[in-house]
C-alpha cells in the first residue's frame, strides 16, 4: 500500500492527475490533497475514496512515498525540498525544476531514457507533453528513414497556464461579443480571437519559457539521437488541447505506406480520413496522440517521398498525467514496499 501526496490538487492539472491515478495500478493507495490557502477544505475525491483538500504544515509529507507537484511552480520551489527530507520521491510536473542539478527528465513512453533514476536522484519531472509528442512522433519516422530536417509550430492553448488563464479567455471571449473591455491580467494581450507570438510586458505567463522548457525537456529525452528540432510555440485562441503542425524532411526517399507503418502503433493515432482531421476537440479525453501524414505532393501509398507534412493533436493536459503516472510506475523499483505506518 502506497501513500501519495498531491500538491496543488485543486489545479486543472491536479484534477487530471488524480484521474489518471485513478484508472491506474496505483488506485488502491492513500491518497493526500495538499494545495494553497484557497483551496483548503474543499471535498474532492480519487477513485473511490472521498477527502478534503489539506494545508501544506511542517509535516505533511511523512511517510509520503510519491508527491506530485501540479500546482504553481512557487509552490513547488517553496516544498520540494521539504518533500525530499521526509523521504518521498518527488514528480515535478509543474516546471520548477527541470533546470535543478540532477533532476530527470523521463518518459518511460519512449523507452529510451537517457538515464535511469536512482536512490540518488532528487527529482523526477515528467516531460512536458509536446515535448514527449514531438520525440515519440520523430523517434518513429526515424525507424523509416534518418531525418534532415524538422521543424514544428505548435499552438499552445490556454489550460497550459491554468485555470487563470482559461478564465481570462472566456472573459475575454464574453466582453468582445458584447463590445467591451477585455481583462488582460494573465495574458496582458488579446487572446481571445488572436493568436500570440508574444504577450504582453505585464503579462503573468511566458510564451518563451514554455517554448524554452519543451526544448530543454525535447532534448532530455532524446539525447541527441533524434534530429535537432526547429520550434516556435503559437498562442492560440482555445481553451484546450495542443496541435502541432511538423515539416520533414528525410534523408531519402520513402514509400508513404511504410511511413505510415511507422507513425502506427501503441500511443500514436494515425488519422487515414480526411474527415476526422486530429484537432483539439477531437483529442480531449484521449491518452493517444492523434497524427495525420501529408506528403508534400499527393500520391499513392506506393509513392516515395521525402518530403512531408504531419498534424498532430493531444489532450495536453491528460497526456501529461498519463506520462506523470508512468513514471511513477517506473519509479516503484526503488520502494519496491510502502512506507505509509
Amino acid at each position: 500500500m502506497y501513500k501519495i501526496a498531491i500538491a496543488g490538487a485543486s489545479s486543472l492539472l491536479g484534477k487530471e492527475l488524480k484521474e489518471a491515478l485513478s484508472e491506474s495500478t496505483l488506485a488502491a493507495a492513500n491518497f493526500l490533497l495538499l494545495d494553497e490557502q484557497e483551496a483548503l477544505g474543499q471535498l474532492d475525491q480519487v477513485g473511490d475514496e472521498v477527502t478534503f483538500i489539506q494545508p501544506i504544515t511542517a509535516d505533511a509529507f511523512e511517510h509520503v512515498d510519491f508527491t506530485f507537484f501540479c500546482g504553481t511552480p512557487a509552490l513547488t520551489s517553496r516544498h520540494w525540498q521539504q518533500a525530499l527530507r521526509a523521504g518521498s520521491t518527488v514528480l515535478d510536473l509543474s516546471g520548477a525544476l527541470d533546470e535543478q542539478t540532477g533532476v530527470l527528465v523521463r518518459a518511460p513512453w519512449l523507452g529510451t531514457e537517457s538515464a535511469e533514476a536512482d536512490l540518488f536522484t532528487p527529482a523526477v519531472v515528467p516531460a512536458h507533453p509536446a515535448a514527449l509528442a514531438l520525440a515519440m512522433l520523430l523517434s518513429r519516422l526515424q525507424l523509416a528513414a534518418p531525418i534532415r530536417l524538422a521543424a514544428a509550430t505548435l499552438l499552445q492553448p490556454a489550460s497550459e497556464f491554468g485555470r487563470e488563464a482559461m478564465d481570462e479567455l472566456h472573459q475575454q471571449t464574453v466582453n468582445l461579443l458584447s463590445f467591451q473591455g477585455v481583462p488582460r491580467a494573465t495574458f496582458d494581450a488579446q487572446s481571445a480571437y488572436n493568436l500570440l507570438s508574444g504577450l504582453g510586458e505585464s503579462a503573468r505567463v511566458s510564451i518563451g519559457a514554455s517554448e524554452a522548457r519543451i526544448r530543454r525537456h525535447y532534448t532530455a529525452l532524446t539525447a541527441g539521437r533524434e534530429p535537432a528540432l526547429a520550434l516556435q510555440v503559437i498562442q492560440a485562441p482555445v481553451f484546450h488541447g495542443l496541435t502541432l503542425s511538423l515539416a520533414i524532411e528525410l534523408e531519402r526517399p520513402v514509400e508513404l505506406g511504410a511511413l505510415e507503418q511507422a507513425l502506427s502503433g501503441e500511443h500514436l493515432d494515425l488519422v487515414m480520413e480526411d474527415t476526422d482531421s486530429p484537432s483539439n476537440l477531437a483529442a480531449t479525453g484521449q491518452d493517444e496522440v492523434l497524427v495525420r501524414l501529408r506528403p508534400e505532393r499527393a500520391g499513392s501509398r506506393g509513392t516515395a517521398v521525402s518530403r512531408l507534412w504531419l498534424w498532430a493533436a493531444a489532450d495536453n493536459l491528460r497526456l501529461h498525467a498519463e506520462n506523470a503516472v508512468q513514471c511513477a510506475l517506473d519509479l516503484r523499483r526503488l520502494r519496491p514496499q510502502g512506507t505509509v505506518q
